[in-house]
């Protein structure tokens, strides 16, 4: 049988959190995960305080703190971790903050552009934090079932992967969104970007393009990404949110395609979002004379809201020692920052005519 390994392992001891910000994505991700994993959330600090209270009776946080020098005071009692999730245009006025030493788990993307990002790895390291990007994507359970069958050797050297979505995303419930320039690619294809340099490492290169809709609020909404990882191995991802036509025709799935087999993981969350749809995962090898064998296999949990018990899991198991490795550390994180950057700067170079090349 093959090994399908699809659950995080959990720390072994609980260290307290503390959260800065109690938006949508602490609301329907993070205290989710955490209350799934019994993890402590021991404190809560927001902007509104009618957030943060909310939050706090819902998911019995003891600790509504009214200002963010309490939340960090607490914080530092208790040697939490700190989960830090605001914009990310403030990520670099709120690390400052934080006590020196210690350790920090921020809500992707890591700032607004490269420039950013840079910014951000600077405060990090003068301040010693033990700090990691929350590219949850790496360790949603049908992730971690590809990597553990990929590990296994079933399916061989991985030579393709593939990310395709052609959905309807509704922009309007992030009122933010339509104030910025970078989106599609920042806030979405960010998270396949990492994915596939996760599996497949650092490419040489991106071709890319992103798109707005002719009737869209935000500033883009599809995206093509080309990675140049020489010439055998290759990757893509193709993302159309604007696809409001139906269930149908709708996709959005990873594909890992290697020597030996392929795997086909459908991301359910992402189609009739925010309700979504249950994961599908697939999977299909060579048998001894080459005749290929599919297989189903069911997966427990989702990319919301168990891959935020991989992110936590994680820094934990790197805070009490028992994972001598931080995942998503800011130090690996700023490289798909950078892949991120050359995406946009691709997109805006603009490509020749035929009439350029005569």
């Amino acid at each position: 049988m093959i090994p399908i390994i699809s659950k995080q392992e959990l720390p072994k001891t609980n260290i307290p959190i503390v959260i800065i910000g109690a938006g949508g994505i602490v609301k329907d991700a993070h205290l989710p995960a955490y209350k799934k994993a019994g993890f402590d959330v021991i404190g809560i600090y927001d902007l509104n305080p009618d957030n943060s209270k909310a939050l706090s009776e819902q998911y019995n946080i003891k600790t509504v703190c009214h200002t963010i020098e309490s939340l960090v005071a607490l914080g530092k009692e208790h040697h939490a971790i700190f989960d830090v999730t605001v914009p990310a245009s403030e990520i670099a006025n709120i690390l400052p903050k934080l006590p020196d030493n210690s350790a920090v788990l921020i809500q992707k993307p890591m700032g607004e552009n490269l420039q950013n990002a840079e910014h951000i790895l600077s405060i990090c390291k003068s301040k010693n934090l033990t700090a990691a990007m929350n590219f949850q994507l790496r360790f949603a359970p049908f992730v971690n079932a590809a990597r553990s069958i990929i590990n296994s050797g079933a399916i061989g050297e991985v030579y393709d992967m593939k990310v395709k979505l052609c959905t309807y995303t509704p922009w309007h419930l992030w009122d933010f969104l339509a104030k910025i320039s970078r989106v599609e690619i920042l806030y979405h294809s960010i998270h396949y970007i990492d994915v596939i340099r996760s599996f497949l490492g650092d490419p040489k290169g991106i071709m890319a393009k992103t798109v707005k809709h002719p009737s869209s609020r935000v500033a883009s909404t599809r995206s093509s990404i080309l990675f140049d990882y020489g010439d055998e191995i290759s990757a893509s991802i193709n993302t159309n949110h604007d696809h409001n036509f139906g269930k149908e025709h709708q996709e959005s799935f990873i594909k890992w395609e290697g020597t030996k087999g392929v795997i086909i993981a459908k991301m359910g969350l992402l189609l009739d979002y925010p309700h979504g749809v249950p994961d599908a995962f697939e999977y299909c090898v060579l048998d001894e004379h080459g005749k290929p064998e599919w297989h189903s296999a069911t997966i427990e949990g989702s990319w919301f809201p168990d891959a935020f018990i991989g992110t936590m899991s994680n820094i934990m198991q790197f805070v009490e020692g028992s994972q001598d490795v931080l995942i998503s550390s800011v130090e690996d994180a700023i490289k798909t920052m950078e892949i991120v950057e050359i995406a946009y700067q691709s997109s805006d170079s603009g490509s020749k005519t035929l009439m350029d090349n005569i």
